[in-house]
């Protein structure tokens, strides 16, 4: 009987310490504590972003179930041809207290469309023609084509609108003791008092941050991904704390230079259907995780279903013996040799993986599939990877992102013909004609074995009972305003 109330205290501890009402404690996954700094002028981490998003919002924003919210624009609108989007702009003012005008918030904007700019997203959105100030609180954003996803990308951290050191809000921010302390402050109604939320942010790393929230230290916990998720999975967590964020985006491998192993087609072709997807998928363990064999994900909006190779149909024991076969055409042995039942090592492959548990998990997966092919994985360490794992989440659901991300801009192995193609769905006013460039794009790309796809993104949190705010959702953004509320009653 004390063994079960001991339980039941320990698991209890979150939520119940913290009194209604007051801050939230919140804990980011990163080696350092998050910096507020303009997205345009530094690589930023994902927690420089977090704090970015909440505290240097842009036009629009992400609420917590990842729907697009008022930021700095307070209201929108979209033009019945979808070429041309109007904001108005709030009254606000800059952290130096002067006023937020269209035409300052034009000129930041602008800048975050250069070509020249480090704002990763640049490409994505790139069918906007110009952005206009038309009064002092009035911004026009015309485009090239229609762009059904543009309040998504808008809504991002990297095009947070960063002046001076400051931003817009919802937070104002202060630093105190190696802890960021957010608050915003709401108006009263019908003469009641203003109303404040507060959280607390501090970083450390994954085990530190997990061990605070099972000790009951923090309310929230947020940046999990899969390099530190078996960390959280083998956690005595309390009940439902554990928070999986349904993302978009690309989980898998892409070839890194363009020599060596990698830069063969008929290689990367073996080494992709020689994957076991279920057995890496569930080797991770992660709840409603599912392999994937395509480079575009089902629910992205699409004309047709994503490309599968022609392999799809069959399992993985059908193809072994092929496998096998091919294998040893393009890892021949030595003049005179006999192949062994067991092939030995002949091409060494070397990966970058993010550094953790989740890495050496896959790591040790690939290792089951593709040595017995006659292949020697190693972790490429400070030397060249011929594949580099990707873990990005989508930052709209529409396709252009996943296959824009393979260019030859871009990356080491790549196509002409799939870049034409996407040079021509960024010209074409014809939603369904770009639908079809789309399509058209990604058979290539997946026929040139361009990226070897295994599963969704992982992104996860921890969020105690008291946290009611607290949402997963598909860009794996998170807003820190209405933590304390319920779902139903956010403003």
């Amino acid at each position: 009987m004390a063994a079960l109330l001991l339980l039941a205290a320990v698991t209890g501890l979150n939520g119940c310490r913290k009194a209604e009402g007051g801050a939230v404690d919140a804990v980011v996954i990163a080696e350092r504590p998050p910096k507020l700094a303009d997205p345009l002028a530094a690589d930023l981490a994902p927690a420089d972003l977090l704090l970015v998003g909440n505290v240097a919002q842009g036009l629009v924003r992400f609420d917590a179930a990842g729907d697009i919210a008022p930021g700095l624009a307070e209201r929108w609108a979209v033009s019945d041809d979808g070429l041309s989007y109007v904001f108005r702009l709030r009254t606000a003012s800059w952290s130096d207290g002067r006023k937020v005008r269209a035409r300052d918030v034009v000129r930041l904007i602008e800048r975050q469309l250069d070509r020249r700019s480090r704002n990763p997203l640049f490409d994505t959105i790139g069918a906007v023609r110009e952005v206009v100030a038309m009064t002092d609180r009035v911004i026009a954003v015309e485009l090239n084509a229609p762009r059904p996803h543009l309040l998504q990308l808008l809504a991002q951290p990297e095009f947070g609108l960063v002046r001076g050191g400051g931003g817009t809000g919802p937070f104002t921010d202060s630093t105190e003791g190696g802890a960021i302390d957010l608050v915003r402050t709401l108006p009263g109604f019908d003469g009641d008092e203003a109303q404040q939320q507060r959280v607390r942010l501090t970083a450390a790393p994954a085990q530190r941050a997990i061990e605070s929230f099972v000790g009951g230290d923090s309310e929230l916990v947020l940046g999990g991904t899969v390099a530190d998720f078996p960390l959280a999975s083998a956690a005595k967590l309390p009940r439902n704390t554990l928070r999986i964020d349904p993302v978009l985006g690309l989980f898998g491998l892409v070839p890194a230079r363009d020599e060596g192993p990698a830069a063969d087609l008929e290689t990367r072709a073996l080494l992709d259907e020689a994957i076991d997807r279920d057995a890496l998928v569930a080797a991770l363990a992660v709840p409603g995780l599912q392999p994937r064999l395509s480079l575009l994900q089902p629910g992205l909006d699409l004309a047709d279903g994503p490309a599968l190779p022609a392999w799809a149909p069959l399992t993985l024991e059908q193809r072994r013996p092929d496998l096998l076969v091919r294998a040893r055409e393009i890892f021949p042995l030595a003049s005179g040799s006999q192949p062994p039942p067991t092939l030995e090592p002949r091409k060494t492959i070397s990966l970058a993986l993010p550094d953790g548990p989740g890495g050496a998990i896959i790591l040790a997966r690939l290792k089951a599939d593709w040595e017995p092919l006659g292949v020697q994985v190693v972790e490429a360490g400070d030397g060249p990877a011929d594949f580099r794992f990707i873990d990005e989440v989508a930052p709209s659901s529409s396709p252009a992102w996943f296959l824009r991300r393979f260019r030859c801009e871009f990356t080491a192995i790549c196509s002409e013909q799939a870049d034409q193609l996407l040079d021509a769905a960024r010209l074409t006013g014809f939603p369904p004609q770009r639908a079809r460039f789309f399509v058209d794009a990604e058979r290539i790309m997946r026929e040139e074995v361009l990226f070897l796809p295994i599963a969704a993104p992982v992104r996860w949190s921890l969020a105690g009972r008291d946290v009611q705010g607290f949402a997963e959702n598909r860009f794996g953004r998170h807003t820190l305003t209405d933590l304390r509320m319920a779902p139903n009653a956010r403003d």
